[in-house]
């Protein structure tokens, strides 16, 4: 059933380009073959999803294909023609459901915020200052994230089993929808894209770096390399725009905070000590924990956008509003949330950062959070497994340390 799933998601990215972010086993027989049409590859997941549910597999293991496929079959019908609702393909892409977020919460985030930001001027001007402050000039980027992957790669080594040897080429880009892309070249190697059109503080710079290196996605590629199993080739197979993209963007998400711990303000502003930026890390720290609480911010425009009709400026006015970002920040959201293929790829972050901070607060007293985190990379598991092996009571805001 895994051979199944793996040939059956590499014939769809040859009519779904960039569904495979990696895959890092052996090309299956036939992969020169002419391209199925998209209602072939549709029955033919159909068909797998129904023998993986009749199959003797472990329930987790069972749980994680059959989520996958769901994606699969939901990405094929689009690309036949169908046309779903959006929460609908949100629920099949990423195994979850959404709803617009809490304005008291957003409001309670401003309050952090203007806790954290003290002075005169509305908070929007406040923290449009600090902003600038700490921002890292874009002929700087290069070489602060240079000094943070440094920094990052010995703890990652030392608490995650990093392999030895592994390494990782920064190049930076412009006129990308995203702020930074992870691709892995193979053999513990990995191109790192640093998007310099949108602004980056020090500490989301830490963030950032960690998200995409130590202990994010090119940790995650390492370990799946290192720890391939002929009997588990669908740890080797890492697919957009399915409940493993939720997880793993929220995994790397956290990844500062699990590495680093709750220091990571001045750990950052000691590292960037030789760097000529400006850091405020604990004033910094404390900005981009009340940002956090804002991030489902984004995945409301898109809700307004693609499931409730609202006009392009209703979701500007949105964003504007509670994130208190600039127009040209705003424009840049809602080119990502209205890209063809990134509209629904928000939630990953969004969802996944709360999820995987659920499960990461709700481990045992005798579990280092650094083993539970790496239980994740390990034993691939779908977004319901999550849910159902999280205590209700644990709610957000909690700390991982």
């Amino acid at each position: 059933m895994a051979r199944e799933y793996v040939a059956l998601a590499l014939a769809c990215d040859r009519v779904l380009p960039g569904l495979v972010d990696d895959y890092l086993g052996p090309v299956p027989s036939g992969r020169a073959d002419a391209v199925p049409p998209p209602t072939a590859l549709l029955a033919r997941a159909r068909w797998l999803r129904a023998e993986i549910g009749r199959s003797a597999l472990p329930a987790g293991r069972r749980g994680f294909l059959d989520r996958q496929v769901v994606a699969l079959e939901c990405a094929l019908r689009r690309r036949a023609g169908a046309t779903l609702g959006y929460r609908d393909e949100v629920r099949a892409y990423f195994d979850i459901d959404i709803t617009l977020g809490e304005p008291d919460r957003y409001r309670a985030a401003h309050a952090r915020l203007a806790e954290a930001l003290p002075g005169t001027g509305s908070l929007e001007t406040r923290l449009a200052a600090h902003r600038e402050a700490v921002r890292v000039p874009p002929g700087l980027v290069g070489p602060a994230a240079q000094r943070l992957i440094e920094a990052l790669r010995g703890p990652a080594r030392a608490e995650l089993g990093l392999p030895t040897g592994d390494s990782v080429q920064l190049e930076l880009v412009t006129g990308r929808p995203w702020s930074a892309f992870h691709r892995y070249l193979g053999g513990h190697r990995s191109r790192i894209l640093l998007n310099t059109d949108i602004p980056v503080g020090a500490t989301q710079l830490a963030r950032l770096i960690a998200h995409e290196v130590y202990p994010g996605h090119h940790t995650e590629r390492c370990r799946a390399e290192s720890g391939s199993d002929p009997t588990r080739p669908e740890r080797g197979l890492f697919l957009a725009n399915t409940p493993q993209s939720l997880l793993s963007e929220g995994q790397a998400d956290l990844g500062l905070e699990v590495l680093v711990g709750p220091v990571w303000g001045s750990w950052t502003e000691s590292v960037l000590g030789e760097v000529p930026v400006t850091v405020h890390g604990e004033v910094a720290m404390r900005v981009d924990r009340a940002m956090a609480e804002l991030m489902a911010v984004r995945q409301d425009a898109a809700l307004m956008l693609h499931d409730l009709g609202a006009p392009e400026e209703a979701a500007r006015d949105h964003l504007r509003r509670w994130l208190l970002l600039p127009e040209g920040r705003v424009a840049q959201v809602l080119g990502f949330i209205t890209h063809p293929r990134w509209r629904a790829y928000t939630t990953a972050y969004v969802e996944g950062h709360r999820l995987v901070r659920r499960w990461l607060a709700a481990r045992t007293a005798e579990e280092a959070v650094t083993e539970r985190y790496l239980r994740l990379y390990d034993e691939p598991r779908s977004p319901s497994a999550l849910r159902a092996a999280t205590a209700p009571a644990v709610t957000e805001p909690v700390n991982l340390i």
